[in-house]
């Protein structure tokens, strides 16, 4: 997701480390706000052996502290289920399993969509035959679902620290962005419609799904860099700008509760 420079603050002033699946173009960002200080770094989400290869490196290397860490890496897989090496759910491992290893080592309408079925983590990284029918993209919207159950978990915890006031962990739903990379496991045709069709057509899509929180990607991802640059509130749900709340599903403690315990004895076992 693009992060465009703010109009009214100029160019943003800070170290940026980028993770994500494919080449980013740092160099281009380095031009456009003429610095030299974003860099690129390769993590792979979906294998949990490489998000610890990748921390390892990061901390012998001894880059600065992460000030901000924007977890907005996302896969979709409209196929029939996929599993990672780690034996997971290819769409919950990479959504959710990788961010929660990687962010705790030192989210069409909003994050749980009508659609969006969570009854056990377990449930979610090891599909029966049953809910392995479910629609590819059914499992996308759970898998943000489980991004917002976790930063509820994650705030609990992170209030009972000595220093909490130097946190802040918030979920947001950037909406539904043509033009990013997320179907790039589509077909021929979803793939031509998603980035050369469906960005110029903006308005009318706001129209047609009766949402407004239909966005260009520059737009959603300086929204992104207003909340990670701003004293932005913790143990939140913010769409765009905004706070709202999050679906009734996103605020049951239960299902928070029960992905947290399930993360971490997974990760804990591999």
């Amino acid at each position: 997701m693009p992060i465009a420079p703010d109009d009214e603050n100029g160019a943003v002033d800070f170290k940026v480390k980028w993770k994500c699946s494919i080449l980013f173009p740092a160099n281009s960002i380095n031009r456009l706000l003429g610095q030299t200080n974003v860099s690129y770094l390769r993590l792979e989400l979906s294998d949990l052996s490489q998000v610890r290869s990748f921390v390892q490196q990061w901390n012998e290397k001894r880059y600065p502290s992460i000030q901000y860490l924007l977890l907005n890496a996302g896969l979709q897989f409209p196929g029939p289920v996929e599993y990672t090496a780690d034996g997971y759910e290819t769409t919950f491992a990479t959504n959710h399993t990788g961010h929660a290893l990687f962010g705790t080592h030192d989210p069409a309408q909003k994050t749980g969509l009508p659609d969006a079925r969570y009854n056990t983590a377990e449930g979610l990284a090891h599909p029966t035959r049953e809910s392995a029918r479910f629609p590819g993209r059914q499992r996308y919207a759970t898998s943000k679902l489980a991004n917002v159950l976790w930063v509820y978990a994650l705030h609990r915890r992170l209030v009972k620290l000595k220093d909490f006031k130097s946190w802040t962990v918030c979920a947001s739903c950037p909406g539904l962005m043509p033009g990013t990379g997320l179907v790039r496991a589509g077909n021929a045709v979803e793939r031509f419609l998603w980035h050369h069709v469906l960005p110029r057509i903006i308005p009318l899509l706001r129209l047609v799904l009766r949402s407004s929180n239909i966005q260009l990607p520059q737009v959603s991802g300086t929204a992104l860099a207003y909340l990670a640059t701003t004293e932005a509130s913790s143990g939140v749900y913010y769409e765009g700008r905004k706070q709202i709340k999050s679906s009734d599903v996103g605020c049951d403690a239960a299902k928070q509760e029960d992905l947290w315990e399930w993360t971490w004895r997974r990760e804990d076992n591999n």
